[in-house]
């Protein structure tokens, strides 16, 4: 009988649940049984891309977000007493899971209570340090709280230098539990087809803040002279494509479809989410940056990389054509050729 091994990846824009298509993929090939738990657009992605699996709906975290940078932590620190609470329903919720349907095995990217102490449990992050200004020592002390619940640690990123978390997923020097960089999480392969889009905006996260860009996006690319692909990243029932003028619009799109897209587009502007900044750099895309207001974590990963020369970034509000000028001073990212050993990572299920 296949061993049942459940998967969470948190609602938290798409991310996290797209850097773990690639685990569930493993997880098939290699004789498990997967289980899909989450909810929202994290939930609804998955089942497009997995129709054939069994998948539960979690209880929300139902984060809400600042329009302003300034506020956007301070909000955030607000809703504590409501996210701890998600958290405890989730376990009580992961406990009666384990129960009934026999799960021999928990992945859980970035959920805090989708833990048990009856089966091995991995935690998936690369924020090792939790990075909020002022108040870092704190977070990251909330964030090893639950940490310490779990078996093991998945790191998705290379132990050394180079890497592209920084000193998100290193200089870890607690004794929290077991860490394991995986390498690379990435649904997508590199392709060689002919470049059909001299940009694509690919827009992901939580509300407002996407829509806010979207909106500052097609004002600013309107006197674009050359062809566009927008999309929104608004996981809907149903695929909807338009196109308008320079612009060829999708509200989202399946993974195929995203890898052909990627593929075929010569400049990407995007978030600077980490699932985003693992994809580009998988496939060697030159990209322009441009983090979500206030989110301490994308702001440092775009000014990261545009110190060491490779992708341009600035903030939402300094926005404008004449920012991708300085496209030319930045190498873009080298294409990664690495292949995570999963056959290893998996024998955690198997004792």
């Amino acid at each position: 009988m296949k061993k049942k091994i459940l998967v969470a990846p948190l609602n938290w824009g798409i991310g996290h649940a797209t850097r773990c298509i690639p685990i569930i993929n493993a997880l098939i090939d290699h004789g498990f049984d997967p289980i899909i738990a989450s909810d929202g657009a994290a939930l609804n992605l998955l089942k497009k891309e997995f129709n054939a699996l069994k998948f539960i709906e979690l209880p929300s975290y139902n984060v809400t977000y600042s329009k302003t940078k300034n506020s956007f932590k301070w909000r955030l620190f607000r809703q504590l007493p409501k996210i701890k609470s998600a958290i405890n329903k989730e376990q009580k919720v992961i406990d009666t899971i384990v129960k009934e349907l026999g799960i021999d095995g928990i992945i859980s990217d970035n959920r805090m209570g989708v833990f048990s102490k009856s089966v091995p449990s991995v935690f998936i992050t690369h924020q090792l340090n939790v990075l909020s200004g002022s108040t870092t020592k704190l977070s990251t002390s909330l964030h090893d709280y639950y940490l310490k619940k779990f078996d093991e640690c998945w790191v998705p990123d290379f132990e050394n230098s180079p890497n592209l978390s920084g000193k998100l997923g290193h200089d870890f020097n607690k004794k929290v539990l077991p860490i394991k960089y995986i390498g690379v999480l990435s649904r997508l392969e590199k392709e060689r087809l002919n470049p059909v889009f001299d940009i694509m905006v690919l827009l992901s996260g939580p509300e407002p803040q996407r829509g806010l860009l979207e909106k500052k996006l097609f004002e600013e690319l309107t006197n674009f002279k050359g062809n566009i692909l927008f999309v929104k990243g608004k996981i809907e029932d149903k695929q909807q494509i338009e196109k308008k003028q320079q612009f060829t619009i999708y509200n989202f799109m399946t993974s195929v479809d995203l890898q052909h897209a990627l593929n075929s587009s010569d400049l990407v502007i995007s978030r600077s989410g980490y699932t985003t900044v693992m994809d580009l750099a998988k496939l060697g895309k030159k990209a322009f940056f441009i983090p979500t207001p206030g989110q301490f974590e994308q702001e440092y990963l775009a000014e990261n990389l545009e110190k060491q020369g490779i992708i341009p970034c600035c903030n939402q509000k300094d926005f404008s054509l004449k920012q991708l000028d300085r496209l030319n001073n930045f190498t873009g990212f080298n294409a990664l050729d690495y292949n995570t050993d999963f056959e290893s990572l998996f024998k955690l299920f198997l004792k």
